[in-house]
């Protein structure tokens, strides 16, 4: 059979070394040290990316200096002693032919005090994005000090088993702010003209190359936001790209999207298009002569890498989310099956979602993402005695709960009530911009299908019917269904909203399951905070509804706003007209209005509307398991009818299931 993707799936040298192909895991955060070390937690993530194939691992950002200093899962710097934990990395990555890379960085204004507790060092004592705080300009003896300490972490990388380091100028970092005239405003010989801001970067290289050597790869990771002014642009980013290539200062080239100005970008939520990095990895590809040019940036698949390669936008493509979702993404991709890859839903609920409350880092799609240690990778151990399964329920929890007991050889039964698989999430991927939940889900049919799964849609269970199945194992995840109540958090004694058992009042998973009868203007009441609001509010408004959200946040999106999606998610609603009143609650509704109370000063405004959508909590569907407990049947329960959540939770409960029948 003749390779699907021959572009991507093809050898390239990078520096001293040949990658098997073409597609990299990218570096990123994952935030997992055990006090500044690499350890077990490390060990099976990265393991098992190499497992699944990736050519190349640039692993997560050691910090250069002690004020450079960003999460709490930061690696210690200027410490000899992570050198034998990463050791361990490198050492079980190499086995199965992985390039390995650390990336070191240090980003300058944008620190982070309340991890290093100590000033953030720049070159021009500019205030950083990342917070409140100025930062501290550095002298010339300081600028000294971190050439010398990126110097030594590229020194214990290659003492740990690193083929290589890449050096981070990406969003705005510290290297790019000494490139920057904007952020460079010194006037000695690191400031001024161009090759005078060229100096630190390539001082700091030269002195990295003396240390560890020829045959050591020197990759530099950058960025191009062209939203904003005050970053540097893709002509810039050539200029200075062309200049370090003709001297012969790195082995290649990294190029994403965003910056610490516009976050969103860095990580880009489905609100974006695919391949967002290309175009700019395309720019520099054009100047750089003699390094390699890798594209990162809402790739996501490998379709689209092959498609990058094939088109001579890069010579090499990392994919980090796509990766976390699936480490086997190479592997199959290369043998034929990408089908089977999991796809990533660019949902950020999980990875950018707990990286930014400073968690280690798992993924929405797949929870063994940070448990590999624990779970044995992505891979499922056969049982050890096959059972009859029967699930109940085909929402998020049953759908993995199923696969997984029938990757390890159960003989399962699915049952769900509609005539789709899905659940609520089915709802959620009619969302705009949301399909690829639906992909997620046809991913599920398929490997249902494989598996051998009996699926029985339109097949509602009562207790009576699960009693004579006579399954060794029942599995309960029959979700939740809107309260119905219009329950506030703002309005925490008020058990239901005054009105809210008119007939013009409807919930979110009426409007997206096409049940609703609206009026021309809907009220949102969104209680929640996430997408079951926003996206119902954005679906309404493209189809031409007039829509007025009301929240007791003091912004629309609190609850994504951890994913980065939040402000992009407000820009389309505010473009679409939606109108937001913050830091409210409706009082009550009166059938053609509504009674809204301030939460800052208790003032009401009657304003009239045609129909109220509520986006509240849900209520766990609870009446099976009860009445399996009531007729003495054994069971176990995931997802929603346990309490309910977000689809990671359902997940996730859904995979601990599967592993321990």
């Amino acid at each position: 059979m003749s390779q699907p993707f021959p572009h991507l799936f093809s050898p390239l040298k990078v520096g001293c070394k040949t990658l098997k192909h073409r597609l990299n895991f990218g570096a990123h955060t994952a935030n997992m040290s055990v006090d500044g070390l690499p350890m077990e937690r490390h060990l099976g993530y990265y393991r098992e990316r190499a497992r699944g194939g990736a050519a190349m691992i640039v692993v997560e950002p050691v910090p250069a200096h002690r004020t450079g200093v960003l999460t709490r899962g930061n690696f210690r710097h200027g410490d000899d002693a992570v050198a034998p934990h990463f050791r361990k990395i490198t050492d079980a990555c190499h086995e199965h032919g992985t390039v390995m890379i650390q990336q070191i960085y240090h980003v300058g204004a944008h620190g982070d005090w309340d991890n290093s507790f100590e000033p953030n060092w720049s070159p021009a004592g500019l205030p950083s994005m990342h917070d409140s705080d100025g930062s501290h300009a550095m002298s010339e003896s300081e600028i000294a000090e971190i050439i010398e300490s990126h110097a030594q972490a590229a020194r214990r990388a290659k003492e740990a088993g690193f083929d290589g380091c890449e050096l981070m100028a990406a969003y705005n970092a510290l290297i790019e702010q000494f490139w920057s005239p904007w952020t460079n405003r010194r006037d000695d010989r690191y400031g001024g003209s161009f090759e005078n801001r060229m100096r630190f970067s390539a001082e700091l290289l030269a002195r990295i190359r003396a240390l560890c050597g020829p045959d050591f790869i020197i990759g530099m990771a950058v960025s191009v936001d062209p939203t904003r002014p005050d970053v540097l642009s893709l002509a810039d980013q050539q200029e200075i790209a062309a200049w370090h290539d003709a001297r012969g200062l790195y082995d290649y080239v990294t190029c994403g999207t965003g910056s610490y100005f516009d976050f969103t970008r860095i990580i880009p939520p489905f609100l974006y298009e695919d391949k967002l990095g290309p175009p700019f990895a395309e720019g520099l590809k054009h100047v750089v002569k003699h390094g390699r040019v890798q594209a990162e940036s809402h790739i996501r698949t490998p379709e689209n890498a092959d498609y990058v390669i094939a088109s001579g936008q890069a010579d090499m493509v990392s994919i980090v989310r796509g990766q976390i979702a699936d480490p086997h993404m190479a592997n199959k991709a290369r043998e034929g099956r990408a089908d089977d890859i999991r796809p990533c839903i660019s949902c950020n609920q999980m990875c950018w979602g707990r990286r930014s409350r400073d968690y280690w880092i798992s993924c929405l799609v797949n929870p063994s993402a940070g448990r590999e240690f624990q779970w044995n990778g992505d891979r499922f151990a056969p049982a050890a005695q096959p059972k009859r399964v029967l699930v109940v329920g085909g929402g998020p929890a049953g759908l993995e709960a199923a696969r997984v007991a029938a990757e390890r050889g159960h003989r399962v039964t699915l049952a769900e009530a509609a005539d789709k698989i899905g659940g609520q999430f089915r709802l959620a991927g009619m969302q705009p911009r949301r399909a690829q939940i639906l992909d997620l889900l046809a991913w599920y049919e398929r490997q249902l299908e494989r598996l051998q799964v009996v699926v029985r849609l339109n097949a509602p269970m009562d207790a009576e019917e699960i009693r004579q199945s006579a399954a060794d194992m029942v599995i309960v995840a029959t979700g939740s269904q809107p309260a119905g109540t219009g329950f506030q958090r703002g309005l925490p004694t008020l058990a239901q909203l005054p009105g809210v058992e008119r007939d013009n009042v409807f919930s979110v998973e009426a409007v997206m399951g096409r049940s609703a009868k609206l009026g021309q203007r809907v009220l949102l009441l969104d209680d929640v905070g996430n997408w079951r609001g926003s996206g119902t509010a954005w679906h309404m408004a493209e189809k031409g509804h007039a829509v007025t959200i009301v929240t007791p946040d003091a912004a629309v999106g609190r609850e994504i706003a951890r994913t980065g999606a939040d402000w992009p998610a407000r820009a389309r609603l505010a473009k679409l007209g939606v109108r937001f009143i913050t830091e409210s609650v409706v009082a009550a509704w009166h059938g053609d209005a509504a009674t809204i109370r301030s939460l800052l000063d208790d003032s009401e405004q009657r304003l009239p509307f045609d129909s109220l959508v509520l986006a509240t909590v849900n209520a766990s569907q609870t009446e099976i398991a009860a009445a399996l407990r009531a007729d003495g049947v054994a069971f176990q329960e995931a997802g929603d009818c346990l309490a309910p959540r977000h689809a990671p939770a359902a997940i996730y409960e859904g995979r601990k299931l599967g592993l321990a029948l």
